[in-house]
């Protein structure tokens, strides 16, 4: 099934949020790179925050597939499917060749400048924690962790920890810091169990 304009254009502008980050991201580029008239941009998007906001959630789809695909895995136990989210990202950011999360990445650009994309991207993460955390209660409910842990407190932990492994996998474009925060946190949970 052939891409609507609309699509085309999200989907041209995950790759260039990525690559280039909100400030760098040029119009005119992102029109040349879909072969799409301005007018068609502007008939889809009210402006190039519009824009940006709605890959945000074209990203969060991707995002909630991940999700899905490992916290809702049958097959492996709650701590494993946790660590497999993030073993999926891992894999997610070789491909796109180690630029990290664009949540991350548009949260450090835009945070203290513009509050309508610190309010959204915050929301983002609000959104992931979450999910990790009942797959991490179930984890509590299974002695896989300590009975006295916070599910809440060890997602967010998870999650500002992965963020700043990504940010160090970007900068050295090699997947170490990440692998080695999962080795490190997942050893961590698990202790005092028993």
């Amino acid at each position: 099934m052939a891409m609507t304009t609309r699509e085309r254009l999200l989907d041209a502008g995950l790759e260039m949020l990525l690559q280039h980050g909100y400030n760098d991201l040029g119009i005119q580029a992102l029109l040349r790179a879909t072969g799409t008239p301005k007018g068609s941009f502007y008939h889809h998007f009210q402006s190039k925050e519009d824009f940006a906001l709605q890959v945000i959630d074209r990203y969060m789809e991707e995002v909630h597939r991940g999700l899905e695909l490992s916290l809702e895995d049958p097959g492996l136990t709650p701590l494993a499917r946790a660590r497999r989210f993030f073993e999926l990202s891992r894999e997610k950011y070789r491909r796109d060749g180690y630029l990290g999360c664009m949540l991350g990445g548009l949260g450090q650009e835009l945070s203290g400048v513009n509050p309508t994309f610190a309010a959204k991207i915050e929301a983002c993460f609000s959104e992931i924690s979450c999910r990790i955390a009942s797959c991490l209660e179930e984890a509590r409910r299974q002695g896989e962790i300590p009975q006295q842990a916070d599910p809440r407190e060890l997602a967010n932990l998870l999650l500002n920890c992965w963020e700043g492994a990504a940010l160090r996998s970007r900068l050295l474009r090699d997947p170490a810091p990440l692998d080695q925060m999962l080795d490190f946190y997942f050893s961590a949970a698990t202790r005092s169990v028993g």
